[in-house]
């Protein structure tokens, strides 16, 4: 059986090539097939374990940046196959990549530094994302990423979907479309034995009630987000797909560097004053990439890459969040939430600025070198104000491993 070399993040094709050789290890207890094909004809792969009719769905890939999940996976397929009482009653799916096409573009070999991180960083436009393109298109537009992922749903009735998600640097967090008592406990466990910060005050779940630190459950309907100019909604996604078989969904996120700022519940003297200043310095840094930009639209005329679609599309975000930043109250007061969209503001023109830059190599040199130094002084600077150090992939994996294995005994509780 072939085995992944330790302490880098797989390809998808070493990926499918290390399920192949699960599944033919064990034939009697594994199956891996097709289940869809991408929108540049790249295959889809289900890697199942068990056959019974409860099943957890483990989702990996969603987001091509955060390359974490695919390790994670087939970690969890494994110690799935090793520990027979996880098979008790209980199937367990595991897609191997939800966007593989992305994954092509997002080049992650052994990160050193932010830095390096960004000169491959690619992260789709938010319609092109699978998990995300039922909040912004109809649904006679969605990717056949999609339409395989919500197959796969159908198909499989989970009483649990697991998409394993990342950050670039920050702390871990879990995002729950409904609450799972009693999954607080081992997630926090898990985090402090590894040395991983919990990141109480996550921006991506603003507002959202907490049933423990760093677990986020998903608000009733009818109460607004809080950034109202964001065009996707997490209540539209592929989250809540599993919601009419009875499932519901856990997103754990794991980061790749940590930073023992996010987990600070300390009330904040002043959030709505140090929040405006991050609203006007991302208005200014993401003008900065808008005028490599429009200096560089003439030699890019006829060119329309993913690339390209996704630097846009952050840009395009900015003068709306600016505006709910400024305008909106604060979702949290705490010292943790205002670092988080401190790391938040940070991200959008940062990532736009790599996008571009790989975009504009070769093609137009010296705006390259603008936004080659751009990317390379944020990334320190992002590093330096959060006091980055890495995580070992291998406690990544563990933590995300430990979590979703919590998140399906817990939930298999509730659904009984």
């Amino acid at each position: 059986m072939s085995v992944l070399p330790e302490l880098r993040y797989p390809t998808v094709t070493e990926l499918v090539s290390a399920a192949r050789a699960l599944a033919a290890h064990r034939p009697g207890v594994c199956t891996l097939r097709q289940v869809g094909v991408s929108r540049a004809g790249r295959p889809l792969h289900l890697l199942s374990v068990g056959r019974a009719r409860r099943a957890v769905l483990v989702v990996a890939g969603a987001h091509a940046n955060e390359p974490t999940g695919s390790c994670t996976l087939l970690a969890l397929a494994r110690r799935v196959l090793a520990e027979r009482e996880l098979r008790d009653g209980m199937s367990w799916h595991f897609l191997l990549c939800a966007d593989p096409d992305g994954a092509s573009l997002h080049v992650t070999p052994a990160p050193r530094s932010l830095f390096d991180y960004h000169l491959g960083f690619f992260r789709p436009a938010g319609p092109e994302q699978p998990e995300w393109a039922p909040s912004v298109l109809p649904p006679d537009r969605l990717p056949p990423e999609t339409l395989a992922l919500t197959g796969v749903i159908d198909e499989l009735r989970p009483y649990l979907q697991v998409t394993l998600h990342g950050t670039d640097l920050g702390g871990s967090w879990v995002q729950l479309t409904k609450d799972v008592p009693g999954l607080a406990e081992p997630f926090a466990k898990s985090a402090a034995e590894l040395h991983i910060p919990v990141e109480t005050g996550a921006s991506d779940a603003a507002g959202w009630p907490a049933s423990g630190p760093g677990v986020h459950v998903m608000p009733a309907p009818g109460i607004g987000p809080a950034y109202p100019s964001l065009p996707d909604d997490a209540r539209h996604s592929t989250w809540f797909h599993a919601h009419r078989y009875g499932g519901m969904t856990a997103v754990v996120e794991v980061p790749m560097w940590a930073s023992d700022l996010v987990d600070d519940p300390a009330p904040h003297p002043a959030p709505a004053a140090a929040i405006g200043r991050l609203a006007r310095r991302l208005q200014r840094d993401a003008l900065e990439v808008t005028r490599v930009l429009d200096g560089a639209l003439p030699r890019l005329a006829g060119l329309d890459g993913p690339l390209l679609r996704a630097a846009k599309w952050g840009l395009e975000l900015v003068p709306g969040l600016a505006s709910d930043l400024v305008h909106t109250p604060p979702a949290d007061r705490t010292m943790a939430y205002v670092g988080s969209v401190d790391a938040f503001v940070r991200r959008v023109p940062l990532r736009a600025a790599a996008m571009l830059l790989r975009v504009l190599r070769g093609t137009d040199d010296r705006a390259a070198k603008q936004l080659e130094e751009l990317v390379g002084t944020w990334s320190d600077a992002f590093a330096e104000r959060f006091r980055a150090r890495w995580v070992p992939l291998e406690n990544q994996v563990e933590h995300q491993s430990r979590t979703v294995v919590a998140a399906a005994l817990h939930a298999r509780e509730r659904a009984l």
